[in-house]
């Protein structure tokens, strides 16, 4: 299991947060918390809402209603910048200005929301690079890797920011067993040596279902069920909306659990 999961307060706590846009509700009344160290899994089938809510925690969007709390700071009003020295980061696609910088100089830029100081970013650049495998390209531009060495280097940009609370975005699709396997290797040793709170959201199950403490399924907007694994998996308004009557939990947890 993740580390300090006893810990009280929690690091990201979301209290009826709704969202609408021309009128439609996209969010609605969710409220969930995160527990400090802990991974949790965010699904639902496509339009459940899972992008509007993470662009609202990341404050992309501002929230109609609720409030979002982050390691006990209401940050529902904070800026993305804010929000960023706080400590909440997400990964995210390698922007096109972003391609032609090598891969150290972007995770700089990242790293300047900790430091002014060039020496102090590119030590923090390059301690990240090498501890995930990324050292030996750090002088390439980023147009230059391949698709798993994108994705890497996509999380390392946001490592830079020195996140407490990660949000990962489909961070598996596209991979091979064996880069899915070497990914969360990479967050179980972030999640438990670094302290690290991760939420994911991940239409890979088995990903999600090998690697959460605990697992948030939306649906049209609104949650419709929070558990371990297997509450979620054994639920019958979950099995209904989105994983389907024969679901087998144990037949999605071929990864071990991190740690």
């Amino acid at each position: 299991m993740s580390i300090n999961m006893a810990k009280s307060q929690p690091m990201l706590e979301v209290v009826g947060l709704g969202k609408t846009f021309g009128g439609l509700a996209a969010n609605a009344d969710v409220s969930f918390s995160v527990a400090r160290g802990s991974i949790s899994g965010l699904i639902g089938p496509n339009g459940a809402g899972k992008s509007t809510l993470f662009k609202t925690i990341l404050g992309v969007h501002r929230p109609d209603t609720g409030r979002i709390m982050l390691d006990g700071q209401d940050i529902t009003q904070a800026s993305q910048q804010s929000r960023c020295r706080s400590g909440l980061c997400c990964t995210f696609q390698i922007s096109e200005s972003f391609t032609e910088m090598d891969v150290r100089e972007s995770a700089m830029v990242a790293a300047y929301c900790r430091t002014s100081r060039r020496s102090e970013a590119r030590s923090i650049a390059d301690a990240i690079l090498t501890d995930l495998g990324l050292a030996a390209r750090a002088g390439r531009r980023n147009s230059e890797l391949n698709a798993f060495e994108r994705k890497k280097a996509e999380l390392a940009t946001a490592l830079a920011t020195r996140p407490k609370l990660l949000l990962l975005d489909e961070l598996f699709a596209g991979c091979s067993l064996g880069e899915i396997s070497e990914l969360i290797d990479i967050l179980g040793r972030l999640n438990q040596r670094d302290g690290i709170t991760l939420i994911i959201v991940e239409h890979v199950l088995h990903v999600i279902m090998s690697m959460s403490d605990q697992v948030i399924v939306l649906e049209s907007g609104r949650i419709i069920e929070t558990g371990t694994p297997e509450q979620v998996s054994t639920s019958p308004a979950v099995l209904k909306a989105y994983l389907g009557e024969d679901y087998n939990v144990d037949e999605h947890q071929q990864f071990r659990r991190p740690g």
